[in-house]
């Protein structure tokens, strides 16, 4: 018995050389290996040798043909409707946001159309097999992996193994796998919609001029006024009207721009307002193809039944529970500064902490309060300062300047208190960045329209009311036993009994419970830094400019 698939003959256990010397003996125990069983092959010998080499070096590839004793998957007469199925997906990828020349369907429908020989058909068995399990995977789990775009983005893709895609598609029905490959929730779709639409405005000649101008209000005239009235017309925001006054439904469209975009929906229209008006449907569709993007990156992954949708540049947190949002609230996301930004992953909350301490990071002791503790040993009076034994440390008889940010020996808290960093409640689904939702008592930043100032975890403006809804799949008295726990002052666990996964995401483009998308700022610039490296591989944009 020879095994071709690790180059060693069993009976004398020799392993070839590498290098040329090494994929000649290759090819040789391949010839010899398909010589012996071409009685019961139903493929040429010529086809079974060029399926064997083309698909040395692919492990996947290899172990798939041999076990299927070399039979074709898509070359043979009777696979007309696999092969169909194939090329009709590639070359509807751009309807993905996949590139368009990506996967070259029609180069590989010349190449079957213009089969000379067993061993051309053999090569480009193979290379169709190749074809799919890339788009497979681009479909199916995305195209660039998310940390080499950026390292926030700290999310766990689930790739599909290669040998058992092959596997499952080999005994499936050809149309239905295909189609099951991409994401299946309905908001891929609603994005696949939009792009189409971004597309057909962008090929129209896009929105029209832009508004010139720093702020348009009521009663205001002029030519801004119109660029604005056609503008917010062409975006579906406003009826057809002639008026060159911005008037009370001008100011109504205006209002519900903003509110679509994440912006103070106060029917001015400030710089804000109107560089959001400005962006053109090219700037909008990056969104949504990126948006497409981290779909498919999430691809496989659990949402759950219940689960929590933290949403950084929108700035809200929502609770769902079966597709429908049943609780929201505002949020204060990390500043936009390297090691601030809050990342983006998916995990479990498993409990929350009521009258919490703050541990405060070792990054923010010796980053902001070691400087000041040097500058004045009675700076920051709330915090406790403690040794490696727990003792708390005498800061009369400390001198803090002997110390680096390297070999600092100690660590500081704030015990449980309205005045807490942490406010009075946090909400922990532990994980390796020590991120966590968390009360606050800065309340007036939620007042802000951009909302990026901690240091990397979310705060919530109504965490009691998340609290309560957490509880009350545990509880009949939600609130009353929240508020128990809460009013000994002492910090305490109380687990859930049912953990509710949380995803932290990233999306500027995102469809509303109407399926309309709705826009948001790229506060950490991760969007434009993704579609780079789509770029780089191929994506482009029409090339008309809207």
């Amino acid at each position: 018995m020879i095994s071709v698939s690790n180059w060693r003959v069993p009976a004398t256990g020799i392993t070839p050389p590498a290098g040329a010397v090494a994929r000649l003996l290759l090819t040789a125990l391949t010839l010899l290996a398909l010589l012996l069983a071409a009685p019961a092959r139903a493929e040429s010998f010529a086809f079974r040798l060029a399926v064997a080499e083309a698909a040395a070096g692919d492990p996947a590839l290899t172990a798939f043909y041999r076990e299927r004793d070399y039979r074709a998957l898509w070359t043979r007469p009777q696979e007309g409707e696999r092969r169909a199925a194939l090329l009709a997906a590639l070359e509807a990828a751009p309807s993905h946001g996949l590139p368009a020349g990506l996967y070259r369907a029609e180069e590989l429908r010349a190449a079957l159309a213009a089969l000379a020989s067993e061993r051309d058909r053999g090569r480009l068995e193979v290379r169709l097999s190749k074809v799919f399990l890339d788009y497979a995977e681009d479909v199916g789990t995305g195209l660039i992996d998310p940390a080499s775009a950026d390292d926030g983005i700290v999310r766990e893709v689930l790739r599909r193994d290669r040998l058992a895609t092959l596997r499952a598609f080999a005994a499936a029905e050809p149309v239905s796998y295909l189609r099951a490959l991409p994401p299946q929730m309905p908001q891929y779709m609603q994005l696949r919609r939009a792009r189409l639409d971004l597309e057909q405005v962008i090929a129209a000649g896009g929105w029209g001029p832009a508004i010139a101008a720093g702020k348009l209000e009521l009663g205001d005239s002029g030519a801004a006024v119109v660029a604005l009235r056609d503008r917010l017309f062409r975006m579906g925001y406003l009826g057809r009207t002639a008026t060159r006054v911005y008037d009370g439904e001008i100011m109504k469209a205006v209002q519900r721009f903003q509110k679509d975009n994440g912006l103070t929906p106060d029917g001015v229209a400030g710089a804000g307002t109107i560089a959001e008006l400005n962006r053109s449907p090219r700037d909008r569709l990056k969104s949504v193809l990126v948006a497409l993007e981290r779909l498919r990156w999430m691809n496989g992954i659990e949402l759950g039944e219940r689960h929590i949708w933290v949403n950084l540049p929108d700035f809200t947190a929502k609770v769902i529970d079966g597709g429908k949002v049943t609780f929201e609230t505002v949020t204060v996301v990390g500043m936009n500064q390297h090691d601030r930004r809050s990342p983006e992953f998916s995990d479990m909350m498993e409990h929350m902490v009521i009258n919490p301490t703050w541990n405060v990071p070792r990054s923010i002791t010796v980053k902001e309060y070691l400087p000041m503790l040097q500058k004045d040993p009675n700076a920051v009076r709330h915090l406790k300062i403690v040794d490696r034994r727990g003792r708390v440390v005498d800061r009369s008889q400390t001198d803090f300047t002997q110390f680096t940010a390297r070999n600092f020996p100690f660590s500081i808290s704030q015990p449980p208190s309205d005045d807490n960093a942490l406010g009075l409640v946090k909400f922990m689904f532990p994980n390796r960045w020590n991120i966590y939702l968390h009360d606050t008592p800065a309340k007036s930043l939620f007042g802000r329209e951009v909302r990026a100032f901690s240091h990397g975890c979310i705060r919530l403006e109504r965490p009691f009311d998340l609290a309560y809804v957490l509880l009350a799949r545990q509880t009949d008295d939600p609130r009353g036993t929240f508020q128990r726990y809460l009013a000994t002052g002492r910090e305490t666990v109380v687990p859930l009994e049912k953990p509710v996964p949380v995803h932290l995401v990233y999306f500027t483009a995102w469809p509303d419970a109407r399926g309309h998308v709705e826009y948001r700022r790229d506060v950490y610039g991760r969007d434009a830094r993704i579609f780079a490296a789509l770029e780089a591989i191929g994506l482009a944009l029409p090339d008309v400019q809207g």
